[in-house]
Order: C-alpha cells, then structure tokens, then sequence
C-alpha cells in the first residue's frame, strides 16, 4: 500500500523539488529529465503494482517443479518467472511508453529550446503571425503525433490485454 501512496502524489507538487535536483546535476535543458522521471516516477509504481499483481498469481507448483529440476533462484527467476511475465512487462510497457509520449508540463519546465521539445509540446508552436492558434495545422498534426501510439498498440494489443488479466485488472 505504500508503495501505491505514490500515485496520490500529482506531478505539480513534485515538479519544483525535481527541478532543483536536476538543475543541481547539470541536467535541465537535456533530454535525461524527460528519460528518468517515467523511469522512477508514477508509471514506476504502477508497474511495480502490476507485476507484483502478476507475480503473486504464480502457481507454487511451478516454484516446486524448477526446484525438482534444480534450479536456484535466479534460475526459477530467468528460466521460469521471467518468460512467463512477458504479457505483464508488455503491458507495462505500453504504460510507460504512453506516459513519457504524453509528457507536458515536464517539458515545460526543464526545456528550454526549441530544438529539444516533445511532440505534445512542439504542437503548441504552431501559431499565426498574430500569435493566434492555427487549429487546422495543430489537430492535423495531433492526429499524426497519435499514429506511433497506435501502431503501438496495435502491435502489443495482444501482450497488453494478456498482462492486465493475468495481473486481475479489470478494466
């Protein structure tokens, strides 16, 4: 439950403290902010959650048989947990792929130029002469900033809906 307390925290009261320590690494107007906070922020408790989940649903059987077979524990791990985690870590995946492709206020705050921006951030620049939104050209491009997502998913639909039953996810 602890660990799940992470997801109440919303990303604006942490945005300040991460900006100071990423700042005091050198590391504010570089892509590692970008790279490391889905890498150790919500999306990390949210796969620790659903392959806890996973791992819990394993047959103690399947523990019993490796150990017949005389395997350790990293063995069980790599040679019988690891390969049938394979649905879980897709849907993870997806997860954290989908959280660092959305990113907005993230690279508000630690980018600065215009040659480093994301998609979603990219998409606010395409305004007129009068700085007024040019609406077509932004959907137009939304709409094709969505397509890697899609591909995505479409691909990994099968590993994704996989991982979130086996993990007792009702969605």
């Amino acid at each position: 439950m602890i660990v799940l307390a992470g997801l109440l925290v919303p990303n604006e009261v942490t945005i300040i403290p991460l900006y100071r320590m990423f700042d005091s690494l050198g590391l504010v107007n570089t892509h590692w902010p970008l790279i490391l906070i889905p890498m150790l922020g919500a999306p990390s408790v949210l796969a620790t959650f659903i392959m806890r989940q996973f791992f819990i649903t394993l047959p103690k059987e399947l523990e019993e048989a490796g150990r017949v077979d005389g395997l350790g524990r990293l063995g069980l791990f790599w040679q019988v947990s690891l390969p049938l985690a394979r649905p879980a870590i897709g849907a993870v995946s997806i997860f954290t792929f989908l959280h660092s492709w959305n990113l907005y206020l993230e690279p508000i705050v630690f980018l600065s130029s215009k040659d480093k921006f994301t998609i979603p951030q990219a998409l606010t620049q395409y305004v007129d002469a009068y700085g007024g939104a040019m609406w077509n050209v932004q959907l137009a491009a939304a709409t094709l900033s969505a397509l890697p997502v899609l591909i995505i998913f479409v691909l990994a639909q099968r590993q994704f809906v996989e991982g979130l039953a086996q993990t007792g996810l009702k969605g």
